[in-house]
C-alpha cells in the first residue's frame, strides 16, 4: 500500500519549468481527514454532518487539467471520508461503479477514462497501491465456467501473440466491461451457456444477448463510453467468440455482426500521440545523455514515466540466448511481473552508464535524485523534463488537443507497434495463400511457432524504431 501523502495546495507545473509551482490550483483542495479522526469544530456543523452523510463534490475540478496524482489526491481527499462516514475502509473496500453513481459522482469516473484511458480498477491498483493481489482479477461474473474460458483465452493470447503482462491486463478489462454489460443487459451472468453446441435454443437468442450488451454500453450517456473504448472491446469480444468456436466450446460467434450493427465514428476523437517527426526532432537536438535516454525510454520502449524515474541499471539483462533480445525486468508492473524488450538504443544506454560511472557514489539508478532524500526522481519529475525538452525541440503546444508529455510518447510506442503487426501479418500473406486461407492471421496462429512470430514482430519493430531514431525513413 502506498502511503497516504498530506495535502494542502496542489502543485502543478509549467511548461519549460522543473520546478512545482503554487501560483494555482486545478481543483479546489481541503484537508483530508485521517481515519477515526474527528477534530472538533462548531457544534451546528458537526449536528448536520450526522444528519446529512457526507458527499464528495467535485464541482470546481477542471478534469482536463488533473493528472494522475491530483485523481489520487481527489480520492483521499474527497471519496476516502465519505466511505469512512459510510463505516466502509477506503484502504480495503474498493467503491464501486454504483457507488459513485448513487453519490452523482460518476463524472470521476468518466473523466478518469477520458483523459487516462484506464479503469478504477487498474487506479485502485496501480496509483493508490490498494490492490489485493491475494484474491486475483475480479470478474463480473461468478459463473466459473465463464471466469474459465475468460482466463484461458487471455493466457493463449499471451503465449501465443508473445503479449507483456501489461497488455494482457488491458485486454482482461476490456473484456470485464462486456462481461458486466451482459450481466446488466440479460439479467445472467452465464456467458457459455447461450452459444454451448449442445444447447437447443435457437441462435438469435444468443445473438439479441450479446448485441443486447453493447446497446447498454452505447446507449447509457451516464457511462460515456469513447467511441474508441467501445470499438477495442468490440475487437477483443469477437476475438473471445471466435476463439471459442475454434475450440469447439462453442457452436457459434454471436458477435461476429457487430462492425454492421453499430457504427461507431472516431475520426472526431482521436487519441493523440507524437509522431515521428516529433521523435527525429527530439533526438536531432544537442542534447546531454540523460535526456537522449529520457527520449528512448518513453518512445523507443514504451515505458510509463513512473517506470523511467525509476530504472535501475540491476533491470537490464543483456545475457540473453541468440534467439532472444535484451530486455528490462519490472518485479512490479500493472498487476504483477513483466518483462519490455530492448530493441533499440543500448548504446545511448551505455552512454548514460558510462557518464554516471564517473561519480564514485553512484548507486546504478539512471536518473538519480540531485537532492538525496530519495535514491531516483519522480515521475513529476520526468514528466517535467520532457515538457522542458519538448520546448526546446519547438514541437506544438498542442496536439490535438493535449500538450506534449511521456503519456504521448507512450502511445507513440503502441501505434508503430500496431503498425508492425500489420507489416508482419502483410509478410505472409502469400504463406496464407498457399494454405488456402484469406486471413494471415491464420498463419501467424496456427503455422508459425510462438518464437518464430515473436521473432518477426521484433525485427519488423528493430526495423522502425531505427528509421524512425536515426532519422533513416
Amino acid at each position: 500500500m502506498t502511503e497516504q501523502p498530506e495535502y494542502g495546495t496542489l502543485r502543478i507545473t509549467t511548461r519549460g519549468s522543473e520546478q512545482a509551482s503554487t501560483s494555482k490550483s486545478v481543483l479546489r483542495t481541503s484537508s483530508r481527514q485521517q481515519p477515526g479522526h474527528n477534530p472538533m469544530s462548531h457544534p451546528e456543523s458537526d449536528q448536520e454532518s450526522e444528519l446529512e452523510p457526507q458527499q464528495p463534490s467535485f464541482d470546481d475540478v477542471r478534469w482536463s487539467a488533473c493528472s494522475l496524482e491530483d485523481f489520487t489526491q481527489l480520492y483521499w481527499e474527497q471519496v476516502a471520508p465519505c466511505l469512512e462516514a459510510e463505516g466502509l475502509d477506503p484502504t480495503a473496500e474498493k467503491p464501486t461503479h454504483q457507488w459513485f453513481s448513487d453519490h452523482g459522482v460518476r463524472s470521476f469516473l468518466a473523466a478518469f477514462r477520458r483523459h487516462h484511458d484506464r479503469s478504477f480498477g487498474e487506479f485502485w491498483s496501480e496509483d493508490l497501491g490498494l490492490g489485493d493481489d491475494d484474491d486475483g482479477y475480479t470478474w463480473a461474473t461468478s459463473d466459473e465456467q465463464t471466469v474459465d474460458a475468460l482466463e484461458r483465452f487471455l493466457d493463449r493470447r499471451q503465449s501465443r501473440y508473445g503479449l507483456s503482462t501489461s497488455s494482457v491486463d488491458t485486454l482482461r478489462t476490456r473484456l470485464n466491461l462486456y462481461v458486466r454489460a451482459y450481466s446488466e443487459a440479460n439479467d445472467t451472468d452465464d456467458l457459455l451457456s447461450p452459444i454451448q453446441r449442445d444447447r437447443d435454443a435457437p441462435a438469435y437468442e444468443a445473438v439479441d444477448a450479446c448485441y443486447g450488451a453493447f446497446d447498454w454500453l452505447n446507449e447509457g450517456a451516464e457511462r460515456e463510453y469513447s467511441a474508441q473504448t467501445l470499438q477495442r472491446v468490440r475487437r477483443i469480444v469477437d476475438a473471445w467468440y471466435q476463439h471459442l468456436v475454434g475450440r469447439r466450446i462453442a457452436s457459434m460467434n454471436p458477435a461476429s455482426g457487430l462492425y454492421e450493427e453499430f457504427k461507431w465514428e472516431t475520426k472526431d476523437s482521436p487519441t493523440p500521440s507524437l509522431s515521428a517527426a516529433h521523435i527525429r526532432q527530439l533526438m536531432e537536438m544537442e542534447t546531454t545523455s540523460r535526456d537522449q535516454l529520457l527520449v528512448v525510454a518513453l518512445a523507443g520502449w514504451g515505458l510509463r514515466a513512473g517506470e523511467v524515474a525509476a530504472l535501475h541499471i540491476s533491470q537490464f539483462n543483456r545475457d540473453v540466448p541468440d534467439d532472444d533480445v535484451p530486455h528490462i525486468a519490472f518485479e512490479s508492473r500493472k498487476n504483477g511481473p513483466g518483462e519490455v524488450s530492448v530493441l533499440f538504443g543500448l548504446d545511448i544506454l551505455d552512454s548514460r552508464i558510462d557518464e554516471l560511472g564517473e561519480d564514485e557514489t553512484w548507486d546504478g539508478y539512471l536518473f538519480p535524485s540531485p537532492q538525496g532524500q530519495i535514491p531516483h526522481v519522480t515521475r513529476d519529475t520526468i514528466r517535467n523534463w520532457f515538457q522542458k525538452l519538448a520546448s526546446e525541440a519547438d514541437l506544438p503546444d498542442r496536439i490535438e488537443g493535449e500538450r506534449p508529455s511521456p503519456q504521448l510518447c507512450r502511445r507513440f510506442w503502441y501505434d508503430t507497434y500496431t503498425a508492425v503487426l500489420e507489416g508482419v501479418l502483410e509478410g505472409v500473406e502469400e504463406i496464407a495463400a498457399e494454405q488456402g486461407s484469406s486471413d494471415p492471421q491464420v498463419v501467424m496462429q496456427n503455422y508459425l511457432s510462438d518464437s518464430r512470430s515473436r521473432q518477426l514482430r521484433r525485427e519488423f519493430m528493430r526495423e522502425q524504431l531505427m528509421g524512425i531514431f536515426r532519422g533513416e525513413s
